[in-house]
């Protein structure tokens, strides 16, 4: 009797940490929690930690939490001009809404990306359509990646996905006509070069020549300038002669002075001697009146 009781209570223990164990339910930070109850989803955790379900009635699934990335394959894409591409892109997306995720795709994470694959592929192709080759390629700082989102727009809600990013790794040319596409590019940038030289080049002239009329304009107001002191120069200098002979007294000095100078100018050269006559001019500053 003391070993059936034995076995008993060894049964119910290990029923009880057997119940225990399917009980408890552990939400990481990276996951949801989906209870799932007959097949249906009952109710989501979000938050990490420990909670408890009805064992053996419900059961958990999980999804994850953190960004996910997805790289689509590389595709053939025709612009608005008619030029193929070629689109080889990826995105990053996140579970916004697990219960909704649960229903519309049955908590696989392989039909979310492949719903994610027809939908971006479908609205970068409509992008691309709509607009030129060259568009496409000066895009690819980040216009052409906000177009394709505001393309795509909140269609993933009903999915319960947010689309985070979507960026093109490589847009690049069939190797078929990517060389005459790169010479034709190259030609048309050439051409603009060429237009932007020319511009510059008239304006250049325009500004030297503003500029040498500006220059001539200003030598001719200063040449004038010029004349003019020289003008009221000579004309003060005459007048101060005119005073100074005027003056009896003064005049006989500067007659005196200018003798001088007369004299010095003269005596020129090596041969310092001068021959004058008595009524000479400079010989009459020698005489004693």
């Amino acid at each position: 009797m003391k070993t059936v009781k034995r076995i008993l209570i060894i049964v119910v223990l290990f029923i009880i940490v057997i119940v225990g164990a399917s009980s408890i339910v552990i939400t990481r930070e990276n996951e949801y929690s989906l209870i799932r109850q007959f097949g249906r989803v009952d109710y989501v955790i979000s938050e990490a930690g420990i909670s408890f379900k009805i064992p053996f009635i419900q059961s958990v699934d999980t999804l994850p939490k953190q960004t996910l990335l997805y790289d689509l394959s590389p595709s053939d894409v025709i612009t608005s001009d008619k030029k193929t591409m070629i689109c080889d892109s990826y995105i990053l997306w996140q579970i916004s809404d697990p219960l909704k995720f649960a229903q519309t795709l049955n908590s696989s994470i392989t039909n979310a990306e492949s719903r994610l694959d027809a939908i971006v592929y479908n609205s970068t192709k409509n992008v691309i359509s709509s607009i030129p080759q060259d568009d496409v390629i000066s895009g690819r700082n980040g216009a052409l990646s906000q177009a394709v989102l505001d393309n795509i727009g909140s269609s993933l809600e009903q999915y319960g996905i947010k689309l985070l990013a979507f960026e093109t790794k490589k847009l690049d040319l069939p190797s078929d006509n990517k060389t005459a596409v790169y010479e034709r590019m190259i030609s048309e940038r050439d051409n603009i070069a060429a237009t932007y030289t020319a511009e510059g080049s008239s304006e250049a002239q325009i500004i030297r020549n503003s500029t040498d009329k500006e220059v001539t304009v200003m030598l001719s107001e200063a040449a004038k300038e010029a004349e003019i002191l020289i003008a009221e120069g000579e004309a003060e200098y005459m007048r101060i002669l005119s005073e100074a002979y005027s003056d009896q007294s003064r005049q006989e000095f500067y007659s005196f002075v200018r003798s001088l100078d007369a004299l010095k100018i003269s005596m020129q050269g090596d041969n310092k001697t001068v021959i004058l006559s008595p009524d000479s001019p400079i010989a009459q500053i020698f005489y004693v009146q």
